[in-house]
């Protein structure tokens, strides 16, 4: 069974739409794939979902992805796909965080960059956040100043605007725990495109393989 382990990199194809694209993103070597549940272009039922899930259960983590829903579509949808991850955009109760734990699913709260909540959500009651844009979802870039004006304890993943062209930027900047992709390794909205996604996986792979090495 694939597991959230927090000392290893993290590379995340987001919006995945298809059992194909599934084993498709399994095949280019990424750790984790996330079923959008949110209202989105990408959004999924929950048989569609736990379709796709099913189908790769155990060879990648599965990551549910929620933004603005209630605690009981949370439980229900992280119940009916068997999913190994809920990311939580917006609020996130203490009641939802203790559910969620009795289920041995991790948590990641997702964080916007010019959001009051950047700089006062309680990091310690999760096991990663991930820092996005003022418009999550929409696959535009930012600035990600705000990282210097705020250090976490949990792994921060870096997202919004993600390409295989600017990854590895990003990540040294940021020293980022990892990374979380969606419409940049897209042919049209929904539908991976293989080699992005094989590019993207493998420019984040070699950077995380290397980072920390000696250089000269």
């Amino acid at each position: 069974m694939a597991r959230f382990v927090p000392g290893a990199s993290y590379v995340k194809i987001c919006g995945v739409t298809s059992i194909e694209d599934a084993r498709m993103v399994v095949d280019a070597g990424a750790d984790a794939l996330g079923l959008i549940f949110a209202e989105s272009s990408r959004q999924l039922t929950l048989p569609a979902a736990s379709e796709i899930a099913r189908a790769i259960e155990g060879s990648i983590l599965r990551v549910g992805v929620f933004r603005h829903n209630s605690a009981d579509f949370v439980l229900e949808h992280v119940d009916g796909a068997g999913v190994d991850v809920a990311q939580i955009h917006g609020d996130l109760s203490p009641e939802l965080i203790e559910a969620l734990r009795q289920r041995g699913v991790a948590i990641v709260k997702a964080l916007s960059v010019d959001e009051p909540e950047f700089f006062t959500f309680d990091e310690n009651t999760v096991d990663a956040v991930l820092i996005d844009g003022p418009s999550p979802g929409s696959g535009q870039s930012h600035g990600w100043e705000n990282l210097d004006r705020r250090s976490f304890s949990r792994p921060v993943i870096a997202a919004g605007g993600l390409t295989p062209l600017n990854v590895v930027d990003v990540l040294a900047l940021t020293n980022a725990w990892g990374v979380d992709v969606s419409s940049g390794v897209e042919s049209q909205p929904g539908k991976k495109d293989p080699a992005r996604v094989r590019d993207f996986v493998m420019s984040a792979r070699r950077y995380f393989n290397h980072r920390g090495e000696p250089h000269g």
